[in-house]
């Protein structure tokens, strides 16, 4: 049994799911940011917990597949290095659950914080959507709404 569940969960799979497993998150965010279902079950540790436990599933998969972890570190020396690390599956995998995750939590966070300014929700479906595809650009446009709402401009918070 567990050895069927191993089998079926390739990296392939493994994308599939987390893609998918991540849209309901992303989807109370845009929707219902304000419900006691986001507040507690969205903006908490469990969505990170089971992306957590899939990046270590992933680890673990690779680990018995005899990855090169020390040839990780080679991504700092060059774009070039970058680039040769991509064409492993594995890696490519854990970059994207770390990509996701990140995006996820960005999210969380606009949710969380447009609470304190009163945002309207239908306003913050603009940035959250665009964190979900290209987070550093959704998180720089839900900043600029905050300086509007918060009438300051806050570079720390």
């Amino acid at each position: 049994m567990i050895e069927e569940i191993y089998n079926y969960f390739t990296i392939e799979m493994l994308y599939y799911w987390v893609n998918l497993g991540v849209l309901p998150f992303w989807m109370i965010l845009i929707f219902f940011p304000q419900s006691n279902l986001s507040r507690y079950f969205i903006t908490s540790i469990f969505p990170f917990m089971v992306l957590a436990s899939t990046y270590i599933f992933v680890l673990y998969k690779s680990y018995l597949n005899s990855y090169d972890f020390n040839n990780n570190f080679s991504l700092y020396l060059s774009l070039e290095n970058l680039s040769d690390l991509f064409t492993d599956k594995s890696y490519l995998m854990l970059f994207w659950i770390h990509f996701i995750s990140i995006n996820l939590f960005v999210g969380g966070w606009i949710v969380k914080d447009s609470y304190k300014f009163s945002i309207n929700k239908i306003l913050i479906a603009i940035p959250l959507i665009i964190t979900y595809f290209i987070g550093p650009i959704g998180l720089l446009i839900y900043w600029f709404l905050r300086i509007f709402y918060a009438k300051k401009i806050n570079l720390y918070d």
